[in-house]
């Protein structure tokens, strides 16, 4: 937990009540999402109980195992679970629209929109994560044939979740991290998983102090847990004798795990009314372009008749993936940053950027020691916070992305530090900087070491010539 954090929830602790973390959304939230709860049956390896789904509030679709320990209703209840989720996601299939690439001279295709899941709790996420591993490579023919949709349940539930351990993507995500994304409670980490206690602090009921409606939340019998784990009191007055009857009452155990999942569902509804009311921050819908692109090829994929995910990833596979996850991940650290000042408060703490003001600036300022001559501006910023950077480091202003400041000097002055910047890029191609290109004196910037400068991909070998210390060249599917 960051300094800022920590100072955040003792801050909601002592107000009664939780503290923004965020000034904007860092996250995209879709105007249909697919809102899905789990739950499993308790003693069995992620054997599917229940789960209540649905894109409308007021109408949740409740999907039952009559005997999840029987093989053929866990199908039955893949298969049904799979033709709802096909269905939803279908509906995102059927407009594409061209992208320019290789600088506009060509041209490829993605959908304009992708479906978005909604779970409760990462629990959740690796309930999907499993059920889709023990779905993804069923035979629809043979000696033990399932439905379709068994197997086609289990690729795009191996997809969303592979696409949640994404830094930054929106396809799938759950309830209590994008609520502890954007607001520090009152009590610790582990208790911000229950979500109806996170909300309790997020927004209390009227003449309730953050910790009193918590205290209340944590009732099962009030807020029954969000799955997929259920409560273990219920399971055993309610769940086990209703399950241990030779003919079980299909209609008595809807109705009554349809309680236990009321009152998460309408928790989910509140969590995305909570966020939209947030305005998005800058760098989402860019995010959101990359999310319908990895959907569009997915699809893409399935339609061409690929074959599924692997059990288990290659070496090659493993470290691109790897790689591919650091890079988003800093990027995505980046990006908040630069979309919300609550974010790059955290860097100026640390030391890695600093807000002050221009005191003096020279737009004109023409480098002609070279070859030829270049605009190369100089401003000076005095700034009352510690700087943590030498002569020669390249920063970067959030205001100004495109643009790079390269730090001449650093001097001590009367009230803090004057840092004198070079300028380059991001103002046009003369000699000339374009109006508002240059920060002007009195302007009020921040600088940081933090960048969104291109990364190139790693370099990695053919998975043919894996070496034999890395398992050898994999198998073929």
């Amino acid at each position: 937990m960051s300094t800022l954090a920590a100072l955040a929830r003792a801050e909601a602790y002592a107000a009664g009540r939780a503290v923004p973390l965020a000034t904007v959304r860092h996250l995209h939230v879709h105007e249909r999402p697919l809102v899905l709860i789990p739950l499993a049956l308790a003693g069995e390896a992620n054997a599917p109980l229940a789960v209540m789904l649905g894109t409308d509030r007021a109408a949740p679709r409740m999907l039952v195992v009559g005997q999840p320990r029987n093989r053929d209703q866990r199908f039955a209840f893949a298969a049904e679970l799979g033709a709802a989720l096909a269905s939803y996601v279908e509906t995102f299939t059927g407009v594409a629209e061209p992208v320019p690439v290789d600088r506009g001279r060509d041209v490829r295709y993605r959908y304009v929109d992708a479906p978005q899941l909604w779970v409760p709790n990462p629990q959740g996420v690796e309930f999907l994560r499993l059920l889709g591993r023990s779905t993804r490579f069923r035979s629809v023919d043979g000696e033990y044939p399932v439905p379709a949709t068994v197997p086609l349940l289990g690729r795009w539930l191996t997809f969303f979740a592979n696409c949640a351990e994404v830094p930054g993507s929106a396809l799938l995500l759950t309830a209590v991290s994008a609520l502890g994304l954007h607001w520090a409670t009152g009590q610790s980490g582990t208790e911000d998983a229950h979500l109806a206690a996170q909300l309790a602090w997020i927004d209390p009921p009227a003449g309730y102090a953050g910790r009193q409606a918590a205290r209340l939340a944590e009732d099962p019998d009030v807020s029954p847990p969000a799955g997929p784990a259920t409560d273990p009191d219920f399971d055993n007055r309610v769940l086990a004798p209703l399950l241990a009857l030779p003919d079980v009452p299909l209609g008595e155990l809807t109705a009554v795990l349809r309680g236990v999942l009321d009152p998460t569902w309408h928790l989910m509804w509140r969590t995305l009314d909570l966020l939209r009311a947030l305005p998005a921050g800058a760098h989402v819908a860019g995010r959101w372009d990359g999310d319908r692109d990895a959907f569009s090829a997915f699809a893409q994929h399935l339609a061409e008749g690929g074959a599924p995910q692997p059990r288990r990833d290659g070496a090659v596979a493993a470290a691109a993936r790897l790689h591919r996850l650091e890079q988003a991940a800093a990027r995505y650290a980046v990006q908040r940053a630069f979309d919300d000042p609550l974010v790059m408060a955290e860097h100026r703490l640390a030391g890695t950027a600093f807000a002050g003001v221009v005191t003096l600036a020279q737009p004109d300022r023409v480098d002609d020691t070279g070859r030829r001559p270049v605009l190369r501006p100089r401003i000076m910023v005095a700034t009352a916070e510690p700087v943590r950077v030498a002569p020669g480091a390249s920063l970067t202003c959030p205001a100004r992305p495109a643009q790079k400041a390269v730090v001449i000097s650093v001097n001590p002055a009367p009230e803090g530090t004057d840092v004198v910047l070079e300028l380059s890029g991001g103002m046009g191609r003369r000699l000339v900087a374009e109006p508002g290109s240059v920060a002007a004196v009195g302007e009020r910037v921040v600088f940081t070491t933090l960048s969104e400068a291109y990364r190139p991909p790693g370099a990695f070998p053919d998975p043919a010539d894996t070496p034999w210390t890395h398992g050898g060249p994999p198998e073929p599917h």
